[in-house]
């Protein structure tokens, strides 16, 4: 029987820059870095409060991903919040481009899209009670 989800697995083509996205900008914290020799690959397991989330790997020459809103496969990944403006702002001040806010047809909820160094979508889902 399932669960929950464990977590998300990304593959990044700068390491550094990715790392400090994920940590700096969304504020994820790290919960182990490790270095795979054989691999010539990092993990970097991260955590949202006290979830594990996100494995962040980094390979030698990862291969392009044809990606678009409509594309197979995953589609984004998204993030809930409590104060979407205040985390709009946030993301902005770092210099995140974040796309016109959209109100959910279904749930009446607001969201919006921003993408990571790879340009992997990432969505922010207001989820307080007022939205």
């Amino acid at each position: 029987m399932l669960l929950a989800v464990h977590h998300i697995a990304v593959i990044c083509s700068d390491y550094e820059r990715s790392k400090r996205f994920y940590t700096e900008i969304l504020g994820l914290s790290i919960l182990r870095e490790t270095y795979r020799q054989e691999r010539q690959s990092y993990k970097l397991d991260l955590a949202l409060g006290n979830h594990y989330i996100i494995e962040l790997f980094s390979f030698p020459q990862p291969p392009q991903r044809p990606s678009g809103p409509e594309a197979c496969g995953l589609r984004h990944l998204a993030f809930a919040v409590d104060d979407l403006q205040d985390t709009i702002t946030h993301l902005q001040g770092k210099g995140v481009q974040v796309e016109p806010v959209r109100i959910d047809e279904y749930t009446g909820k607001r969201f919006t899209f921003f993408r990571d160094p790879d340009g992997l979508p990432l969505e922010l889902y207001d989820a307080s009670i007022n939205s």
